[in-house]
């Protein structure tokens, strides 16, 4: 446990020292002092192989050294013999390009076997690097562009490396602006810059990026965005003054002043950044330069020095290896020669130029025909393959036609089933749902029957027995002024008593058909009713919202029963001090509520009492398609019930 958090604490300060040092370098001390501590070997293998990396330019010996001892680690894991293979193919990409080719693709087929991030990320790279081979090699730049896009982009987003990713945009980009394709080049460097802006130990593909889309925009004619790159690129190299990344920042800059015409600032631009290369002993970027400085001398007409320093570049290496490079050289020698009317020269590098362009396509022209060889043999494979499998296929077919026919005569039947048994249930619904419309039906007009008859026997005894009765109390009033004093107190009695019989019997008219009603409206009604049951003990409160008076007066006696059945209850059965009756209305929907502190109950008891006042009102309350809620805690005192109907408004 001890050797993994020292190992741990090396490679997080390796790490650190990495972000603090110039950008392409790495603290390998670091790294070498990882290999002497009592490490696993799958640690040591892949610290030897990352110093084997970082030692090749400048130390082959060291760099064969740690890659030998990387080998010697990496023996009993199966993982790291492919990354092992890789690392041989990246050392022998430059002497080897096709036995490397054929390592990377080999190393590919390994680690492709292997989960995780870590398997994902080395295939990436695996990707990354054959694609190179094409590239630099082969000078096929359309097949770098299809790798890297369909193979290496792809497994780098999986293994959620930023770092990697956008150094895989960033080399995308060198594809398209080398195919002279500027816009896409200039889409995938800006996309290279987001990925890599806070990723730590990004400087040097930022600032590579920065330089990348300097060069775009200065080739697409707009110097002045390519200064702003430049000046991005500059702020960020400037606490490393020695940083191989100047280079090309001063190879951007040349490039950006000539194009502007200021041919004496681009050649001291570029002196300074040649004198940078040879301090650095960095060959290539020192030869960039100077095909640079060559430009700017052309454009100021100085064609004695350009023509030196192009025949110069001509004998130095690895510039010339490349074809590209070699044709851009060519034609620069031979439009310099023009320009000084030395023709039979420029007619000789004229004809360098003709035969290597002519090379170079044939050379094109062979890679996408081998190309296409590779695609017409899988053709035929697959060819192979359909006519070995079109026996099996049809038998499958017919299996599989068969299957589907069974299951389909299954699934017909199932459906059948289902809809008889929905016809059974809606059948059922429909006539238990009649049943009920019916019960209804022979409610209300019991219902109706009785307030008929409320109604008849409340005339009658308004009309005959109440006029009876104030008749008789009119006499025995006269017959009480006639009498002696001493029987005067008797009669008086008697008359009080028919008082009270009279007022009682008004009561029980007023009860069986509410005479306010008829004569008044509902909403009078409601409130006449409340203040009937009010009293010292119980307070009621009526409140009214939008009733209208269109109602017909059949649901108006319906809404006023309901409402007095549900005061008497609750002044009746839960001895309620308080009681809100509150009635409103909107279009054809009224609302019925009535709250009280009284005794509460258990709504359940509701469905088990066979109590007429509550069926009458969920009779009544059923026959204008209403419903009713009620909101109850049993034993705790209040109650509230509300309840919503339906009526018909009279136009």
């Amino acid at each position: 446990m001890k050797s993994f958090t020292l190992v741990l604490i090396l490679l997080l300060s390796a790490v650190r020292s990495y972000a603090q040092q110039a950008p392409g370098k790495f603290d390998k001390d670091s790294l070498a002092h990882i290999l002497e501590q009592a490490v696993n070997d799958s640690i040591k293998a892949r610290v030897s192989f990352r110093l084997s990396d970082e030692w090749e330019e400048t130390d082959t010996t060291l760099s064969k050294k740690y890659m030998q001892s990387g080998k010697r680690f990496s023996k009993g894991y199966p993982f790291l013999q492919g990354v092992t293979l890789f690392y041989e193919a990246r050392r022998l990409t430059a002497a080897a390009p096709d036995s490397a080719a054929k390592m990377f693709m080999q190393a590919e087929n390994i680690l492709k076997k292997f989960p995780g991030k870590d398997a994902l990320l080395f295939r990436s790279m695996c990707w990354h690097d054959y694609a190179r081979v094409f590239h630099f090699e082969k000078d096929d730049p359309e097949t770098y562009v299809n790798l890297l896009v369909n193979r290496a982009i792809p497994l780098a987003q999986k293994a959620g490396d930023q770092l990697y990713l956008g150094k895989n945009y960033l080399d995308l980009a060198y594809g398209f602006k080398n195919l002279k394709e500027y816009a896409k080049a200039k889409a995938y460097l800006q996309l290279s810059i987001e990925t890599l802006r806070n990723q730590q130990g990004n400087i040097k593909y930022l600032a590579t990026a920065y330089h990348t889309l300097s060069e775009n925009y200065s080739l697409s004619g707009d110097s002045a965005k390519a200064a702003l790159y430049l000046d991005s690129m500059r702020v960020l190299l400037a606490p490393y003054p020695e940083a191989n990344e100047w280079l090309d920042y001063y190879a951007g800059e040349s490039m950006r002043l000539t194009i502007a015409e200021k041919f004496e600032q681009s050649l001291a631009v570029a002196e300074k950044g040649i004198a940078l290369a040879r301090q650095l002993h960095q060959p290539y970027p020192e030869q960039r330069l100077l095909l640079q400085k060559f430009y700017a001398l052309y454009n100021k007409k100085d064609l004695q020095q350009a023509r030196s320093v192009a025949l110069d570049l001509y004998s130095k290496q690895p510039f010339m290896n490349n074809s590209a490079n070699r044709l851009l050289l060519f034609y620069g020698l031979v439009v310099t020669n023009e320009d000084l009317k030395n023709i039979p020269e420029a007619f000789q590098w004229l004809k360098r130029y003709s035969y290597l362009s002519d090379s170079v396509a044939q050379s094109n022209l062979e890679t996408k025909i081998n190309a296409l060889e590779i695609k017409f043999r899988n053709a035929e494979h697959q060819r192979k393959i359909t006519e070995l499998n079109a026996s099996n296929d049809k038998a499958n077919f017919a299996l599989k036609r068969t299957i589907l026919l069974s299951w389909s005569l299954g699934l017909v039947s199932i459906l059948l089933f289902m809809i008889l048994l929905l016809a059974y249930f809606f059948y059922k619904n429909k006539k238990r749902t009649a049943i009920q419309q019916e019960q209804i039906k022979v409610s209300h007009a019991m219902l109706l029957g009785q307030e008929e008859e409320r109604k008849r026997v409340a005339r009658d005894l308004h009309d005959s027995l109440g006029g009876l009765l104030a008749s008789t109390k009119i006499n025995l009033s006269k017959i009480a002024g006639a009498v002696n004093t001493s029987n005067r107190p008797e009669l008086e009695g008697i008359i009080a008593q028919m008082d009270t019989s009279v007022t009682e019997l008004r009561r029980i008219a007023h009860n069986m058909m509410p005479e306010m009603l008829l004569r008044l409206g509902l909403e009078a009604a409601l409130k006449d009713l409340c203040d009937s049951f009010s009293s010292e003990k119980t307070t009621i409160r009526f409140l009214s919202f939008g009733i209208q008076t269109n109602i017909p007066q059949g649901e108006q006696l319906i809404i006023y029963r309901i409402a007095q059945e549900l005061l008497t209850n609750a002044v009746k059965h839960a001895a309620a001090k308080s009681i809100l009756l509150q009635c409103n209305q909107r279009d054809n929907k009224f609302f019925i509520t009535v709250e009280d502190d009284g005794t509460g109950f258990n709504e359940d008891m509701l469905h088990e009492n066979k109590g007429m006042g509550f069926i009458s009102i969920k009779t009544r309350v059923a026959y204008l398609n209403g419903t009713i809620d009620i909101v109850s805690r049993g034993n705790q005192p209040g109650t509230s019930i509300n309840i919503e109907v339906y009526v018909a408004t009279k136009i």
